[in-house]
């Protein structure tokens, strides 16, 4: 057998070995399944809800209308689908939570590593900093953001992204102490590896399980502060997301005037999603972090 195979190999019984400890969580295989569903809805969402009904100008229905067999899930306050308006938000949602969690990875994943494997005044340094960010409260800080930004998507998605990696970044750095410390990294060292070699050869593979468990749980946290950020009136008008479908209940008395369909159903896409991204982040952090496997 080549080198390669063996790699191979080695890495199909990692994934089954992976499978088969994390299909033994039932609430995380539960989770997975509430994921599929709403990626598929938003994969799918043209083909699900004709993008022509997101069209003010083309709304035929009345405003308010409750739900019917022509609007299971009734009209907003221009005559738009709820439905409609909820399977494209699906998209916008995702893609804002998931953009906004890739960029917080990044910036806590490399913060991380560098003050834990130079350590000294440079960790004293970046720790600072991340302690700053740890301290003022999120959303304040967000909102300025957005307001200095402007209103827009992309911005949105910047504004999650430079506010939610600080807790990525001391959780990278506390496993960056730990592998620092271990014997391969002085033969590493002592055998003429310089620092950019060991941390993405040596640091950054022993970490990425840590990251891979945090990412789930960060982007659960994302697509909540997309939707705060939204209610508040500070997403893009012109992308319709769960959080732009409860600003416009509220700013239309839908919740004093009972109109529960208006209300409910992004509220509860928002608990289900983040509901399920927690699920599948807490059964990770047991699969892949052995101190938790033991300890169950």
């Amino acid at each position: 057998m080549t080198a390669r195979s063996i790699t191979w190999a080695r890495r199909r019984t990692t994934l089954a070995r992976f499978w088969r400890d994390f299909r033994s969580h039932n609430s995380a295989l539960a989770g997975l399944a509430i994921l599929v569903v709403f990626a598929l809805v938003a994969i799918f969402a043209p083909l699900l809800a004709d993008p022509d009904g997101l069209n003010v100008a083309k709304a035929t229905a009345r405003s308010h209308q409750p739900p019917s067999a022509d609007y299971w899930l009734g009209t907003d306050q221009n005559g738009l689908s709820i439905l409609t308006l909820l399977v494209h938000g699906t998209r916008v949602s995702l893609i804002v939570g998931l953009s906004a969690t890739a960029i917080a990875i990044v910036i806590g994943t490399l913060v991380g590593i560098m003050a834990g494997f130079y350590g000294g005044w440079a960790r004293s340094l970046l720790m600072g900093f991340t302690d700053w960010f740890l301290v003022i409260p999120f959303l304040p800080l967000a909102i300025v953001l957005a307001t200095v930004l402007g209103v827009s998507l992309f911005n949105i998605i910047i504004v999650i992204g430079v506010t939610s990696w600080p807790g990525t970044a001391r959780l990278v750095c506390a496993q960056t102490l730990s592998v620092r410390s271990r014997p391969y990294m002085e033969r590493a060292k002592a055998l003429g590896a310089g620092d950019w070699h060991q941390m993405t050869r040596h640091v950054l593979p022993n970490v990425m399980p840590v990251v891979l468990a945090h990412v789930v749980l960060t982007v659960s946290i994302a697509i909540l502060s997309e939707t705060t950020l939204s209610f508040l009136g500070l997403g893009d008008p012109t992308a319709q997301s769960w959080g732009n479908i409860l600003d416009s209940a509220y700013g239309t008395g839908a919740m004093s005037n009972g109109e529960w369909w208006f209300v409910l159903p992004p509220g509860i896409c928002v608990v289900l999603v983040v509901l399920a991204f927690t699920l599948v982040g807490r059964a990770l952090e047991v699969v892949l972090n052995p101190r938790l496997k033991e300890g169950r």
